[in-house]
């Protein structure tokens, strides 16, 4: 790790002008770009904290609250995680990983809400029909949480979703819990063909009625010919769909969701360099046994790698399906429960503070005097946020 920390706002703050005047910008990235700029500064305003004890002040400036940003998504993680602890099941869970192919990249950036959004209905389609494949031995309404990544260990665009499914199926008739097989849910090869027609199939649909937007790098493939040819070659392609061990109860789920479901882009602790205008982070290549290396970019590069991730205004990117969709969740939960286990105990919310939080999290209190160590900080006046300093064009 480095001696003074890196933060991917402090490559933000030095570079995001050039960058925006270099390379074409939405408004959506944009967005984000200045919100991680001002993240904790004076910007966004805050609180003047004073010591009880002592009288030591300091400010405390507000967070962005941006899920893109790196500095915001523990607190997030942490309530969105405590939420989740009611609504575990006493079984085993199967994480699924469905990956797109990489031909689809390019069109993807040019209609994240529609493709990404194609993503997730198909992977439910497919999903619901298996559930319900004797075959399989189940048979019944399968639930379970999905959420969806966009990016490697290197920033570059890489679109998939982790799906996170319990061990089983509730019966058609819902008076009965139908366990799966210990070992695997459903295989992975026969999943992997059917989101890679469903998907086509639906692609080209959105196609046909004209629905897709083609510009720059992709206003080729806007002809019926080229469109056709991409199709195929996905077509031909073997798709990938990973099954991950399954989990031995909830517990460990927890430690998963933990992992996955706030990641941004890129986090802080990976940021190693930033000199000579270019960045350098840690990575793991995957194709080199999970081997850890870093790369060097361009800080222009970096940011432009970062903001590759920036999703569509009210995509929502973590969904609940089949018996834990939100309509069905409580009672289904409650239900399925009392079927797997009559006499397990509910997991309770711990509903902590921040405060709590970060104590429990990290063993710093972060309300502790950090002049005289003996008192609480606590706020003394509001601090103004900067008008007009936050959302500025500057492109």
């Amino acid at each position: 790790m480095p001696d003074n920390p890196i933060e991917v706002a402090d490559v933000f703050r030095r570079y995001g002008d050039l960058y925006c005047q270099q390379f074409p910008i939405s408004p959506e990235q944009l967005k984000v770009l200045n919100l991680i700029k001002a993240c904790r500064t004076a910007t966004l305003g805050g609180h003047l904290h004073r010591c009880e004890h002592c009288g030591y002040e300091k400010p405390a400036y507000n967070s962005c609250r941006n899920r893109h940003c790196p500095k915001c998504q523990t607190v997030a993680k942490e309530k969105w995680l405590d939420a989740r602890r009611a609504e575990l099941l006493p079984c085993g869970y199967f994480h699924l990983v469905f990956t797109l192919p990489h031909e689809l990249n390019s069109i993807i950036l040019g209609n994240k809400e529609k493709l990404l959004g194609l993503l997730f209905s198909t992977v439910n389609q497919v999903l619901q029909r298996f559930a319900q494949d004797p075959q399989w031995r189940l048979v019944g309404k399968i639930g379970y949480l999905a959420v969806l990544h966009t990016w490697s260990q290197t920033l570059l665009d890489h679109f998939h979703l982790h799906c996170l499914v319990p061990a089983g199926v509730l019966s058609l008739n819902e008076q009965k819990w139908i366990k799966a097989r210990k070992r695997y849910l459903f295989r992975t090869e026969s999943l992997a063909k059917a989101l890679r027609h469903q998907y086509t199939q639906q692609l080209t649909q959105l196609y046909q009625d004209g629905q897709l937007y083609f510009a720059g790098k992709t206003q080729s493939l806007s002809s019926p010919v080229n469109f056709a040819q991409l199709v195929h070659k996905i077509k031909e392609k073997q798709w990938i769909v990973y099954a991950k061990r399954p989990f031995a109860g909830p517990q460990q789920v927890l430690e998963y969701l933990g992992r996955y479901t706030h990641r941004v882009a890129i986090s802080n602790h990976r940021l190693l360099a930033l000199e000579n205008d270019q960045v350098t982070f840690a990575y793991r290549d995957r194709s080199d046994g999970d081997t850890l290396k870093s790369m060097t970019l361009a800080a222009t590069e970096f940011i432009r790698r970062f903001l590759l991730h920036v999703l569509p205004e009210g995509f929502v990117k973590i969904r609940y399906c089949g018996f834990m969709a939100h309509r069905h969740k409580q009672r289904y939960i409650r239900l399925i429960r009392t079927l797997i286990d009559p006499q397990a105990q509910q997991p309770e919310k711990l509903k902590l503070t921040v405060a709590e939080m970060m104590l429990r999290l990290t063993g710093i209190d972060i309300t502790c005097c950090p002049k005289c160590g003996l008192g609480k900080m606590i706020p003394h006046r509001p601090l103004a946020q900067i008008k007009g300093a936050l959302f500025e064009d500057t492109s």
